[in-house]
């Protein structure tokens, strides 16, 4: 992957899943119901609003999380810098993330065109399916490479798994439940 990416100035008619480093002007067209959701890793309350987004090309929608959802008022032009796009459920959005910065632009987008929504059409995700690393209990296994079938040395712990066994097809070991 490739972190020195020049900075891409982009129309939202232009956006495209996967783009990162982009410049975006746009205008707030609205701002959607607000919603609490649940951290996966940490199990934290956030905030978030989906705000729908556009320029003379077209709207797009962009999540706002927590703080960002009071800076944003609708019918204001706003510049989006190191903002990035993604799918979510198949559909594009433009995210601020946790790099992007956010400030009033210099001119006001006075038209927006509404009859494209680039977050409407859907995408296949390309990304390599999500990958476990860790194994369903044992004492290790899962990850990359590792004997597949895993099995127990003198201090019985599972030997299977890990990063660079000796079966690199993957799988690991499950610890005691693999074994029959």
């Amino acid at each position: 992957m490739d972190f020195d990416t020049e900075p891409v100035e982009a129309t939202v008619a232009e956006l495209k899943p996967s783009m990162r480093n982009l410049t975006v002007t746009f205008k707030v067209v609205e701002i959607g119901e607000e919603r609490e959701i649940s951290s996966r890793d940490t199990g934290e309350a956030h905030r978030v609003v989906d705000a729908r987004v556009g320029d003379s090309t077209g709207t797009v929608l962009v999540p706002l999380w927590d703080d960002a959802i009071d800076k944003m008022e609708v019918g204001s032009t706003y510049k989006l810098t190191n903002g990035y796009t993604g799918l979510f459920r198949g559909n594009l959005r433009l995210n601020i993330g946790k790099y992007g910065q956010i400030a009033e632009a210099e001119q006001a987008i006075e038209d927006v065109k509404s009859d494209l929504d680039m977050s409407a059409a859907e995408h296949e995700d390309t990304r390599p399916p999500r990958r476990s690393y860790g194994g369903r209990g044992g004492y290790g296994g899962g990850g990359y490479g590792g004997e597949r079938r895993g099995g127990f040395d003198d201090d019985r712990r599972s030997s299977g798994g890990g990063y660079g066994g000796r079966d690199r097809r993957g799988g690991g070991s499950y610890g005691r439940r693999d074994r029959r």
